[in-house]
């Protein structure tokens, strides 16, 4: 039945391979938790989800972790019902804890200056294709997933082609000098490796991977910030904040981010919102508290 269940997320509802595994965890997690209590998937009540809940809240597990587990379990009983497979839906009655609200983390603009980094980056075909790596992330806000599966045709002039969430494809502006440097960075792939079928390589031509990319911006961001947490995904809140708070719309920035819905971009607003009372504190006359 999992089985079945994890090839229809792949295939009908086209979830990304990360949340298709992610799924597949949460579910014999939940088959492990039933068989300790002598139940079955099918004999499910709402009672025993509220049971399973309260024995990850009392294990330390935080709430955003529990709700993913509950999306997991809502998708999965719709299956089932869809299937024939169950009269009743569980987990129709339950409600997640509250996710605790926590402000993205991002870069000052000061730290990001191009005169700033420029110096941190090789002239070697490694300290190029590292440059490229960080400013791709800044630059657009592009998800670490995403960022991987680039190819070098995606990248057309003035914008990248991207192959988001549930393969939902946007595209994204590019500055001129980001287009430029790409394509100097693809001449010189080309010479050094030949045609790749990535746009950001190993330097043995191969295929770049999750911990290899989350390890190099790690490092560089430690050079050039002061940070606790680094990530490319730091990047990524950087990028949307600079956005607001240089003008851009939440429209405009939930397209560019790939988000599904504005709840999910809204959350930038209380950074640009911390800047916005900065900025009047400092510039009104009667602004000081």
């Amino acid at each position: 039945m999992r089985e079945k269940f994890l090839h229809y997320l792949t295939f009908e509802k086209r979830y990304s391979e990360h949340t298709t595994l992610a799924y597949a965890q949460d579910l014999l997690q939940f088959e492990e938790f039933l068989e300790e209590n002598q139940l079955e998937l099918i004999s499910v009540k709402h009672l025993h989800v509220r049971s399973w809940i309260v024995s990850l809240i009392e294990n330390g597990m935080t709430n955003k972790s529990v709700n993913r587990k509950l999306a997991c379990l809502r998708t999965f009983y719709k299956w089932l019902r869809k299937e024939g497979l169950m009269d009743t839906n569980p987990i129709q009655k339950i409600q997640g804890p509250k996710n605790e609200k926590r402000l993205p983390v991002f870069a000052k603009e000061s730290e990001l200056k191009h005169e700033r980094i420029q110096g941190v980056f090789g002239d070697d075909f490694e300290g190029k294709r590292d440059e490229l790596l960080f400013e791709l992330f800044y630059q657009t806000g592009i998800r670490l997933s995403e960022l991987i599966h680039l190819k070098d045709a995606d990248v057309v002039d003035g914008r990248i082609k991207v192959l988001g969430k549930r393969n939902k494809e946007r595209l994204i502006p590019i500055s001129s000098n980001l287009f430029s440097s790409i394509q100097v960075f693809i001449a010189k792939k080309r010479r050094l490796l030949g045609d790749t079928p990535s746009l950001l390589v190993l330097k043995n031509g191969n295929k770049m991977y999750p911990a290899f990319v989350y390890r190099k911006i790690n490092y560089y961001l430690s050079i050039v910030t002061s940070l606790d947490k680094k990530s490319p995904h730091v990047l990524r809140h950087t990028f949307a904040t600079h956005m607001l708070n240089r003008g851009s719309g939440l429209e405009t920035l939930k397209d560019l981010l790939g988000h599904a819905n504005l709840s999910a971009t809204q959350v930038y607003t209380h950074n640009s919102f911390a800047q916005l009372t900065q900025i009047y504190s400092q510039a009104h006359p009667r602004g000081h508290k």
